[in-house]
């Protein structure tokens, strides 16, 4: 019997893992990470913060413990079956993408734009680029398997298929005591209704309430990162009964996104 998603959700929280190196970059914080599992490596992609402004930087390993040790390559990814090719999906000002035929090569092409926080899933027919913005919207684009990555239309901050004929969607909110947090909806489509799962603060997807720190309660706030993956391919599939959830945390005592930090998922499916 194929596990099916939770009603409720309970984690326990790691310590920081990945944070800036005390090199000539002299980051104020890592945050917006990406991560994929390929062949037992690990690989994080993420946004890195000074005063200068923002970059990007890629890190691979095999053990979380020592992911911080990790050469860091400074420079939203899936592989696209129908072209042999990794993309690499972020944010420059516009939408934009980069593309690589290996992973592990640190070295990608120029990014090719075409707005915040861009996520990219495809079903058997269609690819969609979602978005959202900092004043609550949520938008939705498409365009054929075919076309990818051309031709997106229709306007509709993750989105994943559960291996069980739905869908689960994350969105970050700011609650109302300040803290970012996760709501979550599913849908049996892509371009269908979305039903509320674990939406509001009471009852959220992943909020301070709701983790258990293995350490001091060194982040209040949850906020933009993604699921650890296995699955190699544009569907972003997902175990339920194995949720791993990789995320910037922000330290209390600092005004800035300093580490990447897993939540692990503590319940059982049905």
């Amino acid at each position: 019997m194929k596990a099916s998603l939770p009603k409720s959700f309970e984690w326990s929280l790691s310590g920081p893992l990945i944070g800036p190196k005390d090199d000539s970059y002299d980051l104020a914080g890592i945050k917006d990470p990406s991560i994929i599992e390929v062949d037992g490596v690990y690989h994080v992609f993420a946004s890195t913060a000074k005063e200068s402004g923002y970059n990007l930087v890629y890190l691979g390993f095999t053990d979380f413990d020592e992911a911080n040790s990790a050469t860091f390559h400074y420079r939203d990814q899936i592989p696209f079956e129908p072209h042999k090719l990794w993309y690499l999906v972020y944010q420059n000002g516009n939408a934009a993408y980069s593309t690589n035929s290996d992973i592990s090569n640190p070295c990608w092409n120029l990014g090719n734009g075409t707005w915040v926080d861009m996520w990219t899933i495809c079903d058997s027919s269609d690819c969609y680029l979602f978005s959202s913005d900092d004043y609550g919207h949520l938008y939705r684009s498409q365009t054929s398997l075919g076309n990818f990555p051309k031709g997106m239309g229709n306007t509709a901050s993750n989105v994943y298929s559960t291996g069980d004929g739905e869908y689960l969607f994350l969105v970050e909110a700011i609650g109302s005591d300040g803290a970012r947090y996760f709501r979550s909806w599913t849908s049996i489509s892509l371009s269908g209704t979305w039903t509320s799962l674990a939406d509001t603060e009471a009852h959220p997807f992943a909020r301070s309430n709701n983790v258990k720190f293995s350490t001091e309660a060194w982040s209040k706030s949850i906020s933009h990162g993604e699921m650890v993956r296995t699955k190699v391919d544009q569907t972003m599939a997902i175990t339920s009964c194995n949720l791993r959830y990789l995320y910037q945390g922000v330290e209390t005592w600092a005004p800035h996104p300093g580490h990447l930090c897993v939540l692990t998922g503590n319940y059982r499916t049905g």
